[in-house]
């Protein structure tokens, strides 16, 4: 499994909710149509974590990176209601960086 790693923190006047309630449509949507495996999103908690990350992280998760390339060309094409969706998201957030990491020891490892 591929995870694609976000973190981000909120722009000035966002509220959590407003933020929440609107990743999870964006992100919803796309698992709906099979190219997301599935997300999570997640706060930091008492204020531990490194200042360069964000507050929030959000971890979606796909098969493989070809599963990965194909939910990233489909979310490029920007049809009107990927584009309304990730404006809801995109609008409300600062600080973006993102990751990608994978299972390990994965299914390809050779094991001695």
């Amino acid at each position: 499994m591929n995870h694609y790693e976000v973190w981000v923190n909120l722009a000035p006047g966002v509220k959590d909710m407003e933020f929440v309630e609107a990743l999870h449509a964006y992100l919803g949507y796309l698992q709906q149509k099979g190219w997301l495996e599935s997300f999570r999103v997640r706060r930091r908690k008492f204020g531990f974590g490194p200042d360069s990350l964000g507050e929030f992280n959000i971890s979606m998760a796909f098969q493989d990176l070809a599963h990965l390339d194909q939910a990233f060309l489909r979310v490029a094409q920007r049809d009107d209601e990927i584009e309304r969706l990730h404006a809801a998201v995109f609008s409300r957030v600062n600080d973006f960086k993102s990751g990608l990491y994978r299972d390990f020891p994965d299914e390809v490892r050779l094991r001695q």
